[in-house]
């Protein structure tokens, strides 16, 4: 197999390859498999996104009680209480995992000087 080897050249090379790799791994035999497979793909890529999402609204807290604004902590605070929710009711994370991030950067937004 020439092309896999002219492929592993460099590291960008690898991820290309990887991706070559699972093209032509093919499991699912039955239609309804196929589709469930393409629908599991899915789903993966939109929970992904969603988990950023999820990320992204929690680092803009924690970015708020370094720079040591309480009101821009609790402002950030107040948007992100919404998606954490939504993540948890939605099955992304666990319930007790949205509530210990929401009392973690509670404490923190409460232990700031005013």
């Amino acid at each position: 197999m020439p092309i896999l080897s002219t492929f592993l050249a460099s590291e960008r090379s690898r991820v290309y390859l990887t991706s070559v790799i699972k093209e032509f791994r093919v499991l699912a035999n039955t239609v309804q498999a196929k589709k469930r497979a393409r629908q599991a793909e899915k789903h993966r890529q939109h929970n992904a996104s969603m988990r950023s999402m999820l990320r992204t609204y929690v680092k803009r807290v924690i970015k708020a009680i370094d720079s040591g604004d309480k009101a821009k902590a609790e402002s950030e605070y107040q948007t992100a209480v919404p998606v954490i929710d939504r993540m948890a009711r939605k099955g992304l994370i666990h319930a007790n995992k949205a509530a210990r991030h929401k009392s973690r950067l509670t404490h923190h937004i409460r232990d700031m000087q005013a």
